[in-house]
């Protein structure tokens, strides 16, 4: 007994959407916990950090 194949939405872009929405609102309570320059190297780490992992999968 086979099932007919269902469609599934993709959800690619609101998974971004809320993925901006709460990395925004993280750096601004940074932001008012250590200031400006702890947002910087926040976002240098992250920066770093996505970089290591795409080279990690690249190299697979």
């Amino acid at each position: 007994m086979a099932r007919p194949i269902q469609r599934v939405e993709n959800y690619t872009t609101p998974a971004l959407v809320m993925g901006f929405v709460n990395l925004i609102w993280v750096f601004g309570v940074i932001w008012v916990v250590w200031g400006l320059p702890a947002v910087m190297l926040t976002g240098l780490a992250m920066n770093y950090a996505i970089t290591f992992l795409e080279r990690k999968v690249r190299n697979r």
